[in-house]
């Protein structure tokens, strides 16, 4: 009889997350977590609702935590490195995460997006005093445009994932749920790059082992979800998907192992279950959701038979719909 392999190490601990809680914690409030019993019912099935509403923050997204985590390290790191600048690849919310950081700590960013980038997301870039990069057709070709200038302006690249800052940064927002809601026997997250569920897992093994973390992708984006089902890594695999914050073609370095030991399990959903999500989150709570932001809802009532009488929070994890999909959602649409 052979044993189970032991699980991987994580690539951060729980010293990683509690440090990165108190960097940001001069720049960044707590978020809100709170409950609403039309959306109980909603779910139905004797479940407690919890939202964590992380589109209270600025730039309506989790992922400021992950930048100002990320900035002020590298501040307290190496100053000279902080001066000269950072770089990242973005079409949304990593890039207004970075531009609010910069500004916030005095850090000069630069943000690569495609050339017709959503033109919304790309004014929040600017107007916090970014320099923005508009370069080629795709992300891919931002990539490559942002590797040239790291290499060129001896900048610091912050990857939206491959960086333990990131994902220190994103633990935080576990580590605070749990505190705010002890009672919470599962947390189901929308998945792009995996830093949300990374932090979830990690803060889980320190506060609450018993939490049960799921995930969620579009059956138009499911490279990650594939990869936990069958341990092949994915490599620039097609997405369609309305939701930019979860449409990952590719598995990643620092998350694949950790989500594929860690996960409770990882499920999929439509782009129509996602839809119907932003639709019911702003009918009840009043709070407009992105599409990844409407992802965890929709996951959680595709799980609701399972979790059943269970206490469980979703995250509504950006708030950054524009306008046009906005109205094609309230109109009973599709985007």
């Amino acid at each position: 009889m052979t044993s189970s392999p032991s699980p991987r190490p994580a690539p951060i601990a729980m010293a990683d997350v509690t440090a990165a809680r108190a960097r940001i914690r001069p720049h960044l409030p707590a978020s809100p977590a709170m409950s609403y019993p039309l959306l109980d019912d909603l779910v139905g099935h004797g479940i407690r609702v919890w939202v964590k509403h992380e589109n209270h923050l600025p730039v309506n997204t989790f992922k400021v935590r992950n930048a100002t985590s990320a900035l002020t390290a590298l501040l307290a790191r190496d100053p000279a490195a902080a001066a000269r600048g950072v770089a990242a690849a973005s079409t949304g919310n990593h890039g207004q995460g970075l531009a609010w950081a910069g500004a916030r700590l005095g850090i000069p960013v630069t943000i690569c997006v495609p050339e017709g980038n959503n033109p919304e997301k790309s004014a929040v870039i600017r107007s916090y005093g970014a320099r923005l990069v508009e370069t080629g057709a795709t992300y891919d070709d931002a990539i490559a445009r942002c590797d040239e200038l790291v290499a060129t302006e001896a900048l610091t690249r912050i990857h939206s994932t491959n960086n333990v800052d990131v994902l220190a940064g994103a633990g935080t927002m576990t580590a605070e749920f749990l505190e705010q809601v002890p009672a919470l026997d599962a947390i189901i997250l929308a998945l792009g790059g995996g830093s949300q569920c990374v932090g979830a897992i990690v803060a889980r093994s320190d506060m609450q082992p018993a939490l049960e973390v799921y995930a969620v992708q579009s059956e138009g984006a499911s490279a990650q979800h594939d990869a936990w089902r069958d341990g092949v890594a994915r490599v620039g695999q097609a997405v369609h998907t309305f939701a930019e914050g979860i449409a990952t073609g590719s598995t990643y370095e620092l998350t694949v192992d950790a989500l594929r030991d860690g996960l409770t399990d990882f499920v999929l959903v439509s782009e129509d279950d996602i839809a119907q999500g932003v639709r019911d989150l702003l009918r009840i709570t009043h709070n407009v959701a992105e599409g990844a932001g409407a992802t965890g809802l929709a996951g959680l009532r595709a799980l609701a038979p399972r979790l059943a009488g269970k206490t469980v929070g979703i995250v509504l994890c950006g708030g950054n719909l524009d306008a046009g999909r906005l109205k094609t959602i309230l109109e009973g649409g599709t985007p």
